[in-house]
């Protein structure tokens, strides 16, 4: 069985991140991950980004650019993954005054577009979900599913966030079965089974894991990002605990 490396968001030490970045991916890097999914450089220039992640060995999996940059700055943006040996390039939200149906209708061939330029430099454009894109739109379709039925399946993939799709009442497995050559980056996370469903260490909570972790190789995923948004102890054990967990649950 193909072994799938194992990434952190970095979104998740953000506030580690803002102290001193370069320790804290070294910290990333003493805990065994194979990578990083980047959201900002931590005020360095990409190529210091690069060469310390070189310097500790680690990958860069994927990079969350906001999407005005990407309608703005598309060729310095992939000039920039290229430059990490980036591959995947995410969208990674929507801000709440850009999520009407008719925002959505725009969304589509700014992907379609942007996911061929991108495919032709050899990069690859992912849309990363929240929960808020399994509304119900006029067709009856959800917002997500309008996004990856209407946009080109070579230039848009995506990234499924499995906290987002159970809070929103969905079973993950079925979203990566439904698009299961679409999914090179997973992002897993845990959320606590009381009413509040909160983020959780990976393994911890209710979401089925072991069901989405099965799916990898099906999947072709090539990446399990571990994210937790908010954490309530120190985000260095949280993201300790999960990537515990999920050497363990492989292993088994």
């Amino acid at each position: 069985m193909r072994k799938i490396p194992v990434a952190v968001q970095m979104f998740t030490l953000r506030e580690e991140c803002e102290k001193d970045f370069f320790r804290t991916l070294k910290k990333v890097a003493d805990l065994g991950f194979d990578g990083v999914e980047l959201a900002g450089y931590g005020g360095h220039s990409v190529l210091e980004v690069k060469e310390m992640l070189d310097k500790l060995g680690l990958q860069v999996a994927g990079n969350h650019v906001p999407l005005q940059e990407l309608q703005t700055n598309l060729t310095k943006v992939i000039e920039e993954q290229k430059l990490l040996n980036n591959q995947y390039l995410v969208c990674p939200f929507l801000l709440p005054d850009r999520r009407t149906e008719e925002d959505y209708k725009k969304l589509v061939p700014f992907l379609n577009v942007a996911g061929e330029i991108c495919k032709r430099e050899g990069i690859t454009l992912c849309y990363h979900n929240h929960d808020f894109e399994l509304e119900t739109l006029s067709d009856g379709r959800t917002a997500l599913d309008t996004i990856y039925m209407d946009t080109n399946p070579e230039y848009v993939k995506a990234e499924f966030d499995v906290y987002w799709l159970t809070k929103a009442s969905e079973n993950p497995v079925d979203w990566l079965r439904r698009y299961k050559d679409r999914t090179p980056l997973v992002h897993l996370k845990d959320m606590t089974v009381d009413e509040e469903k909160f983020f959780a260490e990976l393994g911890t909570g209710g979401v089925n894991l072991e069901a989405i972790l099965k799916r990898g190789e099906e999947n072709e995923v090539n990446w399990w990002v571990i994210e937790q948004d908010v954490c309530r102890r120190d985000p260095l054990e949280s993201i300790e605990r999960s990537i515990r967990y999920l050497k363990n649950t492989v292993a088994s």
